[in-house]
């Protein structure tokens, strides 16, 4: 059996001109980097303003399991399986971090038959657009110890810096650290730490901005900090906001890549949706939708993290709507949920798959309540069994939902051709119907917001508010800046905060130990549980399998 890495090396990818084509993009719209990847110009989005918007389809899932779902396999699978049908489709996918590819989850370029290529550059440097986002923060980051340094005109207090360094590895030894250390020449002492590229502020900045002119705004508008009375200074009141675009002049550009069936696929910006908002650039998505008559695009871990975020913060940032939610689960996944150990989860089990499935079954519900109509895609695993599959397509028939297998990993777009005859036929047969709402009005309190997600998509009784977090919040009252969206980081393991409580968890509360104003991005991050913005390694990462041989042949990438 061929691994991910080896069945991508052996596909037949097009000159990255040819996949253009295929959207009406010409050369002169397109900044090469090598023969496969490119970026797309501001001036060609710019014309496309006037085009017609086509259909959005928006893919999430029920909660992740060790057992594995193999979201953006379906994505990916689903795009290829609207050219089968005849559709004109765009992927429209997040860039993946090098944290999870060395670490633990793997990379984000789907697998087996359904991938997206060059996998092995879209999963590491891909076109530099991580280490841009990771330069303008760490600027600005540099700017304000320069800034104390220099005399502290501005009056920062050293105690009171919220904007952290970052990086994208997972590095568990940098979370808390001391700066400045060494003697006067080498700064002020005080403490600071690292998060993750994919949860800074620049990042959802990024993938939030309408265009460069609005990406220098949001910079402009970040709270980097307090000074000694109290009063909040922005990164505009140290002059670096100019310097910080420049560097983000080309990452802020759409990257142009293809699937394995030379499907085209845009891919831009990465946050993760456990610690940031979960969604690739809004600026991918508009193109896309100006492009081609179906975009679909993904949002991560389950739908009560990246789901939730892209249709409370991302379609309300950017006045998107979708028309279909695709809901992917496994069997596998759901016998987990069932009390079934990973190592058991091949072995047919109808009564654990019967106790798991409450899992899918409160996704499903939570994406109805937002108005727009699902779809279930069961991917297909080697050892399901035809009872299984059964029980959760008649499970979903109950519930009123059409539920239809996949089996893009195995066979690519003819595999999910079923599947996206049946999103196009639900989107055909709901248009007239659209009820797309949000959640909860942000001219709510910050703690009715946080209460409506924890209440109505993790089904919890109730939230805690650490006195920590009681302070956080009449500190961004008082800077008037309580009517944005709420981004929830919690674990994806679990609708509560608690990783060990699956399926659906019942008599529970959630607890919130901070909340953090994002004002640059234009959201209040709520922090919960035990989750962390600078993820560690596990005991055996994925770095330790990697390895490139003399002729450039890599392995172990998945």
């Amino acid at each position: 059996m061929l691994t991910d890495v080896e069945i991508a090396q052996s596909c037949t990818m097009q000159p990255i001109k040819t996949i253009a084509e295929k959207l009406g993009i010409d050369e002169e719209s397109l900044d090469y980097y090598g023969k496969y990847k490119a970026k797309i110009t501001d001036d060609f989005i710019k014309k496309t303003a006037g085009n017609k918007d086509g259909k959005l389809i928006l893919v999430t899932a029920i909660n992740p399991t060790p057992a594995g779902e193999g979201k953006t396999t379906v994505t990916v699978g689903l795009g290829q399986a609207m050219q089968v049908i005849g559709k004109k489709a765009v992927i429209a996918l997040r860039e993946p971090s090098l944290g999870p590819v060395f670490g633990i989850k793997g990379g984000a370029a789907g697998g087996g038959y359904s991938q997206v290529v060059p996998m092995e550059d879209i999963n590491l440097h891909f076109t530099g657009d991580m280490h841009a986002i990771t330069a303008a923060n760490n600027l600005l980051c540099a700017i304000i110890d320069n800034h104390i340094q220099q005399g502290n005109e501005l009056g920062i207090d050293p105690r009171r810096i919220l904007f952290k360094r970052c990086m994208d590895m997972n590095d568990r030894a940098l979370r808390n650290i001391v700066v400045g250390l060494g003697g006067k020449p080498n700064g002020v002492p005080r403490e600071d730490g690292f998060n993750i590229t994919v949860a800074s502020e620049i990042m959802a900045i990024l993938c939030l901005s309408k265009d460069l002119s609005d990406m220098k705004a949001r910079f402009e508008n970040i709270l980097i900090g307090y000074n000694y009375a109290g009063e909040p200074v922005y990164a505009k009141e140290l002059g670096c906001a100019g310097a910080m675009t420049l560097l983000m002049k080309d990452a802020i550009n759409p990257n142009l890549v293809q699937t394995l069936e030379n499907t085209p696929a845009i891919i831009h910006g990465g946050p993760f949706a456990n610690i940031a908002h979960g969604c690739n650039s809004v600026r991918a998505t508009k193109l896309a939708l100006k492009l081609a008559d179906y975009t679909i695009t993904e949002a991560g871990f389950g739908s009560d993290l990246g789901a939730e975020k892209f249709l409370d913060i991302k379609c309300r940032a950017a006045g998107l709507t979708p028309s279909c939610i695709v809901l992917v689960a496994t069997c596998r996944a759901l016998k987990y949920n069932g009390g079934v150990p990973k190592a058991e989860t091949s072995n047919e089990n109808l009564d654990a798959l019967a106790k798991g499935i409450v899992n899918l079954r409160t996704h499903i519900e939570n994406m109805q309540k937002y108005g727009v109509p699902v779809v279930v895609a069961l991917n297909r695993f080697y050892a399901d069994t035809e009872a299984e599959l059964n029980y959760v397509i008649d499970y979903c028939k109950e519930m009123g939902v059409t539920a239809c297998i996949s089996e893009g990993f195995a066979k690519g777009g003819e595999g999910a051709a079923e599947l996206a005859q049946t999103v196009c036929d639900t989107i055909d047969a709901n248009e007239s119907k659209s009820n797309f709402h949000f959640m909860y009005d942000t001219d709510r309190t910050i703690k009715e917001k946080i209460e409506a997600v924890a209440k109505e998509i993790y089904r919890a009784d109730g939230v805690i508010f650490t006195a920590n977090a009681e302070k956080s919040i009449k500190e961004i009252e008082r800077l008037g800046r309580d009517k944005l969206p709420v981004c929830i980081a919690k674990t994806q393991y679990s609708l509560s905060d608690d990783p060990a409580k699956l399926g659906k968890p019942e008599n529970f509360e959630i607890t919130v130990r901070d909340v953090r104003l994002y004002s640059g991005a234009g959201f209040i991050t709520v922090m919960t549980g035990d989750i962390l913005t600078m993820p560690g390694l596990p005991k055996a990462p994925s770095a330790l399998k990697i390895d490139i041989h003399e002729d450039g042949t890599i392995e172990g990438l998945f």
